[in-house]
């Protein structure tokens, strides 16, 4: 091969979970550095570029990425739905609508369909970077899929978050079927209140607030502790949330945990009556709910470990640019250290994250 007969693309475009689609050639088109067909992971990437002498530049062997590079795109998953095949999300979707379409339309849990969800959830956090699973969850979707992605990406950040706490598998699992659960009484609210494309009203949102108490009484066949732990993943540590108020030292450890996945992901999604937002923000506002609505030391482990599995990630800026996640600043999470066109800037009010990047 001589560089004549390749393309060059940047270093950069190579992300954890990639499948490459052609061979991968050095910064002088000489040595082989991946072969056709190799999945990455970021171990894989780091020894490219060391290999690479941290030099820019990479080679491809043929055009399968030229119209990407001709639109200044990164080279990430070529959409949202092969990222879902892949992981096994997609499958897990399709089951989690027909859980919820049973609640719907049955008032019943099926316990067997269930607890197979949450078992395959659990084994998909055990053999998928969290990189991978975040990228799952911050990918813009339909908004028609919104219930059961939400109750999806809350069992997925309860269990990211439980290893993170460095919680024993058996209570992660338990975290795990708590986020699958915790909003299965939405599917007893009516769909135009659920749905409704605008600022509920005042009546409205006191039928809403009712969801956990129906969660609460549709498993009226499971253990009191995880019927307990979804009824209060709304209460709030200063006393203030609901069904019942409960002060902190009430609210059990799984509820608190639950909250801050519940906010998270109820923030990163796209609704009809509001755009999503980027994770960096809603770290921004966790901090900002610290001790007032949420766990300080929940909301410190959550924003001193999700940054790390956003680096090196591509992200779209408010100026509709493609930058790459560099480093992030504890004190001013909200705006990282991103690359953009070749050049390495502080985000800021005037050039913020809007979203984490998907091609879908």
């Amino acid at each position: 091969m001589t560089k004549s007969n390749l393309m060059a693309i940047s270093i950069n475009f190579l992300y954890d979970g990639m499948e490459v689609q052609e061979d991968i050639f050095d910064a002088d088109a000489i040595k082989m550095l991946v072969k056709s067909g190799t999945t990455l992971n970021d171990n894989s990437i780091r020894a490219i570029k060391s290999i690479n002498e941290n030099r820019d530049t990479i080679y491809v062997s043929g055009n399968t990425y030229s119209l990407l590079i001709e639109r200044g795109l990164p080279l990430e998953i070529s959409s949202r739905l092969e990222l879902e095949e892949k992981t096994g999300y997609a499958a897990v979707k399709d089951k989690t609508l027909e859980l919820l379409n049973e609640i719907a339309n049955d008032r019943v849990v099926q316990q067997e369909a269930l607890y197979s969800v949450s078992a395959e959830l659990s084994h998909r956090l055990e053999v998928t970077s969290p990189s991978v699973v975040l990228s799952l969850i911050n990918a813009l979707a339909p908004i028609d899929e919104y219930l059961q992605r939400h109750c999806i990406n809350v069992s997925l950040l309860n269990g990211l978050l439980g290893r993170w706490l460095g919680l024993p598998k058996r209570d992660i699992d338990s975290l795990v079927l708590i986020g699958l659960l915790h909003d299965c009484g939405k599917a007893l609210i009516p769909p135009q209140v659920l749905n409704a494309p605008r600022k509920l009203t005042v009546a409205e949102f006191e039928v809403i607030k009712m969801h956990p108490v129906y969660t609460y009484e549709l498993l009226n066949e499971f253990p009191e502790p995880l019927r307990r732990a979804t009824r209060y993943h709304h209460e709030k540590v200063g006393g203030a949330g609901y069904p019942e108020h409960l002060s902190i030292e009430k609210i059990p450890l799984e509820s608190c945990i639950t909250a801050v996945s519940d906010i998270y992901d109820a923030m990163v999604s796209q609704r009809a009556y509001k755009k999503p937002q980027s994770p960096f923000t809603i770290m921004a506002v966790l901090e900002e709910l610290k001790g007032l609505e949420l766990d300080a030391k929940l909301v410190s482990v959550f924003n001193r470990n999700m940054p790390l599995e956003l680096m090196d990630k591509p992200v779209m800026m408010s100026n509709g640019t493609i930058g790459i996640v560099r480093s992030f600043d504890p004190d001013d999470i909200e705006y990282p250290m991103v690359e953009v066109n070749g050049s390495v800037i502080k985000s800021g009010k005037n050039l913020s994250c809007t979203a984490m990047y998907n091609s879908d």
